[in-house]
């Protein structure tokens, strides 16, 4: 049993103890007060009073050390994320400066670091994007958002970044006509590349992605990201969201991660008026993940779609 399973523990316990307690004093009051009016419904009001009071101390407490343990393991995972490549990129500077390396193992040192150096940024980036989520949202400028377009952008960059083949993630389109929204495109790259990055990270050895962009109706856009990986327990399906938390399954140790990218995701769909969920079978069966924003109208598709410039 772990620290936070015991203190859980201790709590319920103190308060069946209490709630104990205080249902003996009540009887004893009853029995003592029973010929008396005034005090009898005096003694069961504060006693249903008492009782709702310690449920809900229990509650609130048990919540925090949930919370502060949710909080330990972020600090666990971003200080590894931060340490491992630091230590690799220091190690390689070292060699560099103490050894002669010919041209061709500087050049290789060089691609370690550079990926060790994209690996620091995504991680820092993750931590500030989720600050600026939690926060209280400024209003931002919307202009009119090509998600076909997006869509293709960011699977070109995945794949780049992850040294896939090019078939390993496929993008389907299920409309002629532009699929366009209203909103921030920096946000929305942000939205695509963290569920791209999720589908490889999750997939195992081998990498098998569709993502999809469609309009199921009128004034509804789908972008659906699917992977045949691991999967996700069912009962964590509506977990995954929350800020901090990382699916627990058999098999994901090896993987890290902030346990930040789908909190950003749901975070920004929900600016953007719209909202993101999963679906899984269970584990070892794959997961699919949801965006639905509001489509813009056809009065409003007229209007030139924003650029996307591309990311370094």
């Amino acid at each position: 049993m772990t620290r936070r399973q015991q203190a859980i523990a201790f709590f319920v316990a103190l308060c069946v103890l209490l709630v104990g307690a205080a249902v003996s004093l009540n009887i004893g009051w009853i029995l003592i007060t029973a010929r008396s009016v005034t005090p009898l419904v005096l003694g069961i009001v504060s006693f249903a009073l008492i009782i709702a009071g310690l449920i809900v101390y229990t509650v609130f407490l048990v919540l925090e050390i949930k919370r502060n343990e949710e909080h330990q393991t972020f600090i666990n995972a971003v200080t590894h994320e931060l340490k491992t490549p630091i230590a690799s990129i220091r190690l390689y500077l070292q060699t560099l400066q103490s050894r002669d390396v010919d041209e061709a193992r500087r050049r290789q040192f060089y691609d370690v670091m550079l990926a060790d150096a994209e690996r620091l940024h995504y991680t820092v980036d993750q931590v500030l994007k989720a600050g600026a989520a939690g926060q209280k949202r400024k209003t931002t400028a919307r202009a009119p958002v090509d998600m076909a377009a997006l869509a293709r952008e960011c699977v070109e960059l995945a794949i780049v970044r992850h040294h896939l083949d090019p078939a390993a993630i496929v993008l389907e389109t299920h409309d002629d006509r532009p699929l366009m929204v209203s909103g921030d495109v920096e946000e929305l790259r942000t939205v695509l590349a963290n569920l791209l990055d999720n589908a490889v990270k999750y997939s195992g050895e081998t990498v098998r992605v569709t993502a999809s962009v469609a309009a199921p109706s009128p004034g509804t856009i789908w972008v659906r990201v699917q992977d045949r990986g691991i999967g996700i327990p069912r009962k964590q399906l509506k977990r995954i969201f929350n800020r901090f938390y990382r699916v627990q399954a058999r098999g994901l140790r090896h993987i890290k991660g902030t346990g930040l990218g789908l909190y950003i995701v749901k975070t920004i769909a929900r600016a953007h008026g719209g909202r993101v969920f999963a679906q899984s079978e269970g584990e070892g069966r794959g997961a699919t993940f949801t965006v639905e924003l509001p489509r813009l109208q056809p009065a409003s598709e007229a209007a030139q779609p924003a650029a996307v410039p591309r990311s370094a």
